[in-house]
Formats: C-alpha cells, structure tokens, sequence
C-alpha cells in the first residue's frame, strides 16, 4: 500500500482552531457591512461563512473523535467521525443555497439599492482571509473530513471575489440587479461543490464499493492465486475514506491450515498491493455451495463457471 503525507492531528488542529477564530471574526464584519451596504450579496457570504465555520468546528472536533483508540464498543474507533462531518457540512451548505436563492428571487422583483464601495472593501479582506485559510487547509486537503472544511473555503475564496466584480459592475452601471444575480451565482456555486461530497460520503456510509473500486478485478486477483477454487460472498466497502474494507469466503482443497496459510498470505498480499485493502476477513470452506453457514451466497462470475465445469 502506497504511503501517503499526512499532517499530524496536532498540526491539524491548530489549523483549525486559527481558522475558527478568524472566520468568526469575518462573519461579524459581513453582517455589519452587508446590512450597512444593503447587500445581499454580503449577507449571503456571511451565511456562507456560518456554514464555513460550522463546517471547521465539525471538522475539529472529528480529528479529536478520529484520534481515539477503539473500545470494547467502538471496535473501529471513531474513523468515520470525519465523513459523518463532512455528510453533514455538505447538507448544510445546500440547505444554505437555497436559501440565497429564495432571497436573491425576491431581491429581483423588488430591487434595493446598495453601496458598492463597501461590498468591494470588504469583499477584498474576505479574499485574503478565505485564501489564507484554503492555503492552510490544502495540505491536508486528502483527508475527506478536512477536504469538505476546504472545499467550503474554496468556494468562499472565489465566491468572495465574484462579489469585489459584482461591486464593481454595480459602479460603473449603477444597476442593482446584479447584487441578487451574483447571489444566485454563489448559491449555484456552492451546491456544486457540495454534490460530490454528498455521493461519497453517503458511498461510506451505506458501506457501497469504494469508488474507483472493481469488484470484478478483486474477485479475478483473489481467484488467480494457486489453490483457490472460486471467490464467493465477496464485499468491499470502506471503513473511513482511505480505510477500505473486504471479507469473502474462499473455496480450496481439502488441506491442513499450514497449506492454506500459504493462500491466505498470497491473497493478502496480492490485495494489499494492486488494491490497498489492507483490512481482510477471509474464509476457507473446501465445498461449492449457494448457501454457507446460514448466509444467503450470491455466486460471482467465477464461482458461477467453477460449479458448471
């Protein structure tokens, strides 16, 4: 399995906790600003920005919950504290969108005049602000709870900076439509970002097959082993997001456990390294069956062409 960089939870959450404080800040300043300016433009950043924060409160206390040992109840731990978080930080932001857009339509049938000026300065701060936190975040953007935290200031960075051009059109043209136009903008914007979230996380949740995952493939490598007769009642799902997951049971001869250690290792290494499924529940049965110790079997391909030869 291919080692890959991760930050410390320690780094992590200091990451976090900075952007916490800063985020709160700014939420204040866009509140203020965007009822002086008459914005909704600001005032939807603002709820943006409450999701941002919910979204990194969520994160850290999942790195706290991620780093807990496994109990006697928990036996995995808490690893999927982090895509709970991001399951639910996704919902929220949609939820938030469309929000923005019911107020953006009501805004275009009755206009409201706003002081560009002030959307542009404090626009400009929030792109400083939201690209210093994305900067911090992105480094440790592999992990799905963190990514969803990033995702959400990414699209806060350049939502942000679609509110310093909508200022600025708002200036020259002096047409204040365009405030609840660029509401819809970044409504449409963060329910974008939001979908892909959603799948793979409701993908973990409900233990489907990873996503880049063939199951066909793993069955083909685990049958291709000497000694294996046929692959059946075969799962791979996902623990946490880089934590996959398999159990199978596994036809061979009639043979004494120190000749089936050796299939045993030989399949756990060949999963180990085309697949990264490092965690196995592997059984040997030494008959062809539709049923096995009380499990409904619902034969692969290769278990299927095993019993009809």
């Amino acid at each position: 399995m291919k080692a890959h960089r991760h930050d410390s939870p320690g780094r992590t959450s200091r990451v976090l906790r900075f952007s916490l404080a800063v985020t709160a800040g700014y939420i204040v300043l866009l509140v203020i600003s965007g009822v002086r300016a008459h914005s909704l433009a600001l005032l939807s950043e603002a709820g943006h920005n409450v999701s941002d924060f919910l979204a990194l409160l969520l994160s850290l206390t999942a790195v706290y919950l991620e780093g807990r040992p496994p109990s006697a109840t928990k036996t995995y731990g808490y690893r999927r504290a982090g895509v709970l978080a991001a399951f639910i930080n996704a919902l929220t932001l949609v939820a938030i969108a469309f929000y923005i857009f019911y107020e953006a339509a009501h805004r275009l049938y009755a206009p409201v005049e706003v002081h560009p000026k002030l959307m542009i300065g404090v626009a400009a701060a929030g792109v400083a602000v939201n690209g210093i936190i994305s900067a911090m975040l992105w480094r440790s953007s592999k992990d799905l709870n963190i990514r969803s935290a990033f995702l959400h200031m990414l699209g806060d960075t350049l939502s942000t900076a679609a509110v310093i051009a909508g200022g600025w059109a708002i200036l020259r043209t002096g047409q204040n439509w365009i405030d609840p136009a660029l509401s819809f903008g970044i409504g449409a914007m963060i329910v974008w970002s939001s979908f892909g979230i959603i799948r793979e996380t409701l993908n973990i949740l409900l233990e489907g097959t990873p996503r880049g995952m063939d199951l066909s493939l793993v069955e083909q490598e685990i049958a291709a082993v000497e000694g294996v007769n046929n692959v059946h009642d075969l799962h791979v799902w996902s623990i946490a997001h880089d934590v996959p997951a398999l159990s199978c049971h596994i036809s061979i001869a009639d043979i004494p456990p120190s000749a089936s250690e050796a299939i045993l290792r030989e399949v756990q290494e060949r999963l180990r390294a085309k697949f990264h499924i490092e965690h196995t529940t592997i059984q040997f049965e030494h008959v062809v069956c539709d049923i096995a110790h009380g499990c409904v079997v619902i034969p692969t391909q290769t278990a299927r062409e095993e019993h009809e030869h």
